[in-house]
């Protein structure tokens, strides 16, 4: 399948997916829905609206795949995709989501930079997270929920959340789990009939180990009441997520599977990287490879080998190519 729309998620590991479409844009030819204006994203926090697609009007249903941020809105994602295109996106589990959200956005998130750690914020979070700022503050609750289109401060009753869990399944083909990412991309691969090399990738955007904080279990358990929207959504699909792989591959094959998608991507790790593993930013040397930083996160990056021949180059660069930059490569090519 080539008309795909992947809903890009927040601290989901959907930088490394939105990775995979843009190759896979470039290793087929097609053509990517990129945001209007060489902006970043589709027009996030906003609601979307085709119009926020570079052009929209000249285009029209013709893009193959979508899947930069935004805030999903499915009648105005389908007047740019394709009646038969395929829908998935990411999740995962609110408990670490949080941690990462309240590391990254520690800056710009008033509810996060106004207490001292994150466990002082989930102690009490209402005294931090003041409803005027609720624009500001959807990194601080619910941002899955947010990120789908609903509203991340509703109130959590059965027959609203059901009728939401509904509604994204009807919405969406497939969800995939982070915490499961490499069996997510064994999934991936066989629901579009991909083939192996479609779903290597390197993991990107992620941040060093010291920038955790660790969680007390008390704030673990605060987080699936205070993100109890959230964890509902992540239960759900995590069921759903594990039944299809039983459906469609069983748990013997995937295992299999999984360990040729390792193998491979060490395969590739040991041609292109000189250091073998992500490195802090600081020890990037191509500034065009260096992630965007952001809060009190060191997002880690890549250095690759010098005398690669240029096949090989091209191949390792954009396995390690930023979203930003790959993103604005992208527009560059598809509207000179």
């Amino acid at each position: 399948k080539t008309n795909v729309m992947f809903l890009k998620t927040h601290k989901t590991a959907s930088s490394t997916v939105l990775n995979i479409m843009f190759r896979f844009v470039e290793r087929y030819n097609l053509t990517v829905a990129l945001p209007a204006d060489q902006l970043v994203h589709l027009g996030y926090p906003k609601t979307f609206l085709a119009r926020f697609v570079e052009e929209f009007k000249a285009i029209g249903q013709n893009y193959n795949i979508m899947c930069n941020h935004l805030r999903f809105n499915p009648s105005e994602v389908q007047k740019v995709m394709a009646a038969n295109t395929f829908y998935f996106s990411i999740l995962r589990n609110p408990i670490s989501l949080l941690e990462s959200s309240y590391i990254y956005y520690k800056d710009i998130v008033p509810a996060f930079r106004i207490s001292k750690n994150v466990n002082e914020y989930l102690a009490s979070p209402m005294k931090y997270y003041r409803p005027e700022d609720y624009k500001k503050n959807i990194y601080a609750r619910n941002i899955m929920w947010f990120d789908f289109g609903y509203d991340n401060n509703a109130e959590d009753n059965k027959t609203y959340t059901q009728m939401v869990l509904k509604e994204i399944e009807q919405n969406f083909h497939l969800i995939l789990i982070a915490d499961y990412f490499d069996e997510s991309m064994i999934l991936l691969k066989h629901t579009l009939c991909w083939d192996l090399d479609d779903v290597i990738y390197f993991k990107l955007n992620s941040r060093s180990q010291d920038t955790v904080q660790t969680l007390t279990p008390e704030s673990e358990e605060r987080i699936k009441a205070w993100c109890s929207l959230d964890w509902k959504l992540y239960l759900h699909f995590n069921q759903s997520f594990w039944r299809k792989i039983e459906e469609t591959i069983g748990l013997e094959e995937l295992e299999k599977e999984v360990n040729h998608l390792r193998t491979r991507q060490k395969e590739l790790m040991e041609t292109c990287l000189l250091d073998q593993e992500a490195v802090g930013k600081d020890h990037i040397k191509s500034k065009a490879l260096l992630p965007f930083q952001s809060g009190a996160a060191n997002i880690l990056g890549y250095n690759l080998k010098q005398d690669l021949d240029n096949r090989t180059l091209r191949t390792c660069q954009k396995m390690v190519m930023p979203e930003l930059q790959y993103t604005s490569y992208l527009y560059a090519v598809q509207h000179p």
